[in-house]
């Protein structure tokens, strides 16, 4: 567990921060956005959203290299299963897109709350 947890943090952090640069140079993008009349929950959702679909492509990346590793585990050793059952692997994939959502939050804020002035000035 506390393995999960460590690998989860890290994965947040990295998350984090490639929100952030995500959000730093996308600075005018938002800006034109805010300014023709997106809401500010827009700008937050579409970020969420970016954050939550990374996570989620990476939990799924790191579910199927599990599954073929499992899968040739037990094809080398037929007496020994090593595939991870399907409620392990349900419960991964909604940590891994549970932590992107937590780690986009911050910057995804702080994108929806940029002056759309300001972020029209901004190079």
């Amino acid at each position: 567990m506390a393995l999960a947890a460590v690998s989860l943090l890290i994965g947040g952090i990295g998350i984090a921060n490639v929100m952030v640069i995500a959000v730093t140079e996308r600075t005018r993008e938002i800006g034109v956005r805010l300014a023709i009349g997106a809401r500010r929950r827009d700008v937050l959702r579409q970020f969420l959203l970016e954050a939550a679909l990374l996570s989620t492509i990476g939990g799924i990346a790191g579910v199927t290299i599990a599954l073929v590793l499992g899968f040739l585990v037990t094809l080398a050793l037929p007496g020994f299963s090593a595939v991870a059952p399907a409620w392990a692997i349900a419960s991964g994939l909604m940590a891994a897109t549970l932590t992107g959502i937590f780690a986009g939050y911050l910057p995804a804020r702080s994108a929806a709350s940029l002056d759309p002035i300001e972020a029209l000035r901004y190079e």
